[in-house]
C-alpha cells in the first residue's frame, strides 16, 4: 500500500532537518495548522493521519495491528523510510507522543529530538502513580464511549479542549470527533486508554521536550513530573494552560517552549 495515501501524507517546508507532527486521538493533521508553518523556514515538515483519523484510508484499518500502539509505531517508521533523510525532530500530542518513543525504540537513531505535548505513558492510577483515573473512571468512559459515541464526544471534547475563553476551539474538537468512524474510535480510545508505556520510557535516550499544562484533565502535572524523572534526557516546561491541546488554545506559548529547546538541543 502506498505509505503517503494510507497516512495522507503532506511535506512542505525547507530545511536540512526534517519536523514530524502526529496528533492525538479523535484529532487529525489541522490541529497543527497554527504551530507547524512557524517551522516551515527552518525545517521540512510533515504532517500526517493516523490510520482511521481525519483523511486516511480507513480501508487500511486493521484491529489486530492497531489493537496496540505499535501498530501505528510501525506505520511512523514507515513515513520516515519514505520522507524523511536523517534523524527528525518528531513533535507528538498526546498518545502520539508514545506512539512517537516506541518507533525510537524499534530504530534508534531515526530520531533526533522528541517534543511531547500533553503526553501520558499511563493514564490510571497505580500505587504511588497518579495518571489522572482509576480504572474504573476509564471503564466507564469506555462503556459511554461505545453506547453513545456522538453524545460522547459532545460532552467531553469541550471538557478535553478547555481554553474557555475560546468555546470555538471546544466545537472544532466536538467536530473532528464528531467526524471519526464511532467503531474505529471506540477501539482506538481503548487502546489509547488502557496502555501503559511506563517501563519503556528509561530506555528513550532521545533529547525530549515534554510540554505540559497547568490545568490538564488527561495528563495530570503529576504525569508531566513522572515523565520528567523516568526520561533520561527530558527537559519539563509547563504552560500556563486550562485544556489538553496548548498547540490550538496557546500555540505561542508552544512555539516558544519548542524554539528555546531546539537551539539548545540541536541548533546551537
Amino acid at each position: 500500500m502506498d505509505v503517503r495515501r494510507r497516512n495522507n501524507v503532506q511535506v512542505t517546508g525547507t530545511g536540512p532537518r526534517t519536523m514530524v507532527f502526529a496528533h492525538g486521538f479523535g484529532c487529525d493533521q489541522h490541529m497543527w495548522r497554527l504551530l507547524a508553518p512557524v517551522f516551515s523556514q527552518r525545517y521540512r515538515t510533515v504532517l500526517f493521519d493516523l490510520v482511521g483519523s481525519g483523511m486516511s484510508d480507513l480501508s487500511a484499518y486493521d484491529r489486530d495491528k492497531y489493537g496496540s500502539l505499535q501498530g501505528y509505531a510501525h506505520d511512523l517508521l514507515e513515513i520516515l523510510d519514505e520522507v524523511a533523510e536523517g534523524p527528525v525532530v518528531f513533535v507528538g500530542h498526546s498518545v502520539s507522543a508514545m506512539i512517537g518513543m516506541l518507533a525510537d525504540l524499534k530504530a534508534p537513531g531515526r530520531f533526533a529530538a522528541h517534543i511531547m505535548v500533553g503526553p501520558s505513558p499511563c493514564y490510571i492510577n497505580d500505587g504511588a502513580y497518579v495518571g489522572g483515573f482509576t480504572r474504573g473512571d476509564i471503564e466507564s468512559l469506555l462503556d459511554t464511549l461505545e453506547s453513545n459515541y456522538l453524545g460522547w464526544s459532545s460532552t467531553m471534547a469541550p471538557i478535553i479542549m478547555g481554553a474557555p475563553g475560546q468555546p470555538e476551539l471546544g466545537a472544532e474538537l466536538t467536530n473532528s470527533f464528531c467526524r471519526t468512524d464511532p467503531d474505529i474510535a471506540q477501539h482506538f480510545a481503548r487502546v489509547t486508554f488502557m496502555s501503559d508505556n511506563r517501563a519503556e520510557l528509561p530506555a528513550l535516550r532521545t533529547p525530549t521536550l515534554i510540554l505540559q499544562c497547568s490545568d490538564d484533565l488527561i495528563a495530570p502535572r503529576s504525569v508531566g513530573d513522572y515523565l520528567h524523572q523516568a526520561l533520561p534526557h527530558s527537559t519539563l516546561r509547563v504552560i500556563e494552560n486550562v485544556g489538553h491541546c496548548p498547540h490550538l488554545s496557546t500555540p505561542g506559548t508552544c512555539r516558544d517552549a519548542m524554539n528555546e529547546f531546539l537551539q539548545a538541543t540541536l541548533e546551537s
